[in-house]
């Protein structure tokens, strides 16, 4: 969500005048989109803008701006801590960006803007695209559930949902732009439409997408279990487009634990979806994300953690150690743990899914896939001259092109030759290459830039003429 909102930041700019900046260029605005889940965010974000500082100094009319969750959070402090930071904004006013920048020039001092509520819907601004063959699409922002742990939902709010009509424009935009793959994106996708009044809709908007021509692939992310109901697993399993795979948080296997999260789910329900995603899409490859270390976490309740891991068969999990961040109802829990016990546990989650996740990559060996080619998947393509690409499922393919040339965006079957535990290996001569759009403008250059598709607020720019009326209407 983080990566999409920095589209629409990119393509507000271009849209006031700005250009993207090269590797040998020195930017006349740098801006930082960040993020406020863990604290590693806070010490990478001021340890950066402090490298930047002489660089700025050196650099009359240089400017540097700050937004998203982080800013959301410390608002002015960012301005005391890097007094050289020309505009703060936060998670609800990123259309706000240019005309904060053009103020921070003209009244030679730093313009810190704040809101409270979401100013306009981040989708009704355009967009300079980061793929020529795979979009982000939001369904939704914020969010409405109380998770001790999380601080996203005073960042970034109550949710808020967009009409299926708006997504599926732009859904629609993106494809006509050659676009083949589209992520719908939401804090919790499954409970999308409870704004307007329909549980189901979800799974009606993924059928929907099984109509736009053109469309080959469809993923969302993140549901949330408590919301996770049987007919999205049939809307899965029955759009031809819509991947069988599924990327459905646990963050623990303890049932005491999950209460105290204010996780509105235990592991038998969890484990029960798993159940029924695999038994309507047996090929299903599922993947999650886990925190240890959660405050008064026992052993008992982390062995609870993996007997859940070993039972669930994840493809693949973000593991992440628990991260105290103030101004949420786990940062006040007695029983923090020490960091030495909860990095002990947390290398023993890792190893345990990663043998996991090889195990279930080597069954793959001898399958065909089907790769979507993409750009900068694999860091030693160049040495190994092999391209990379995601299948279906989401697993990372690194395979020989032969004799074909693909460019990222076309599309190639190969047989899986090797396993590694992060990834597929195709050795042979890829079995089929099929040329696309998307490869197309790949080979130019080109990326998408969609305008916003509105919601009936208000858009940016000059506004459109009024249509001709005459008669009554004219009154």
């Amino acid at each position: 969500m983080n990566v999409h909102d920095s589209e629409r930041l990119a393509g507000l700019l271009e849209d006031a005048g700005y250009e993207r900046a090269t590797e040998a260029e020195q930017p006349d605005v740098v801006v930082f989109n960040t993020c406020a889940v863990r604290e590693n965010a806070d010490n990478k974000l001021y340890g950066t803008l402090g490298h930047l500082a002489p660089q700025k100094a050196a650099k009359p009319g240089m400017q540097i701006a700050v937004g998203g969750c982080l800013a959301q959070k410390d608002r002015s402090e960012i301005v005391r801590r890097a007094p050289w930071v020309d505009v703060v904004f936060g998670t609800h006013n990123i259309g706000s960006l240019p005309v904060l920048l053009e103020r921070a020039r003209h009244n030679e001092e730093a313009q810190v803007e704040i809101l409270d509520a979401l100013e306009t819907f981040p989708s009704s601004l355009p967009a300079a695209r980061d793929s020529a063959y795979s979009g982000w699409v939001s369904i939704s922002v914020g969010c409405n559930n109380t998770c001790t742990f999380c601080i996203v939902p005073s960042l970034r709010g109550k949710e808020k949902d967009r009409r299926p009509g708006d997504v599926l424009a732009e859904v629609q935009t993106l494809v006509d732009e050659g676009v083949l793959e589209v992520t719908l994106l939401g804090q919790n996708v499954n409970s999308y439409g409870v704004e307007f009044g329909d549980r189901l809709a979800f799974g009606k908007l993924l059928r929907a997408t099984g109509e736009i021509e053109g469309l080959e692939r469809v993923r969302f992310t993140s549901p949330h279990p408590k919301d996770f109901t049987d007919d999205v697993i049939a809307a899965m399993a029955e759009t031809p487009n819509v991947c069988h795979s599924l990327h459905m948080p646990l963050q623990s296997g303890s049932d005491r634990l999950l209460k105290a999260m204010r996780r509105s789910y235990r592991t038998e329900k969890y484990l029960g979806i798993i159940e029924k995603v695999r038994a309507a899409m047996p090929d299903a490859a599922i993947t999650t994300d886990i925190i240890v270390g959660f405050p008064g976490e026992t052993e008992e309740d982390f062995q609870g953690t993996l007997d859940v891991v070993r039972q669930a068969r994840f493809s693949s999990a973000f593991t992440f150690q628990y991260s105290k961040r103030p101004g949420t109802p786990a940062a006040e829990l007695p029983d923090q743990l020490p960091k030495a016990v909860v990095q002990e546990r947390f290398d023993r989650l890792v190893a345990l899914q990663n043998e996991m996740t090889h195990t279930l990559n080597k069954e793959q060996v001898g399958r065909t896939v089907e790769v979507l080619v993409a750009t900068g998947e694999g860091k030693r393509d160049a040495e190994t001259l092999r391209m990379s690409g995601r299948a279906r499922d989401g697993r990372l393919v690194h395979f020989t092109p032969g004799a074909t040339v693909p460019r990222p965006g076309d599309v190639v079957e190969t047989v899986v030759t090797y396993a590694a535990p992060h990834y597929l290996v195709a050795d042979g001569e890829p079995l089929s290459w099929r040329r696309t759009k998307a490869g197309d403008r790949s080979e130019a250059g080109i990326k998408p830039k969609t305008a916003g598709i509105g919601l009936g607020l208000p858009s940016f720019g000059a506004p459109a003429p009024l249509p001709a009326v005459s008669g009554c209407a004219a009154q």
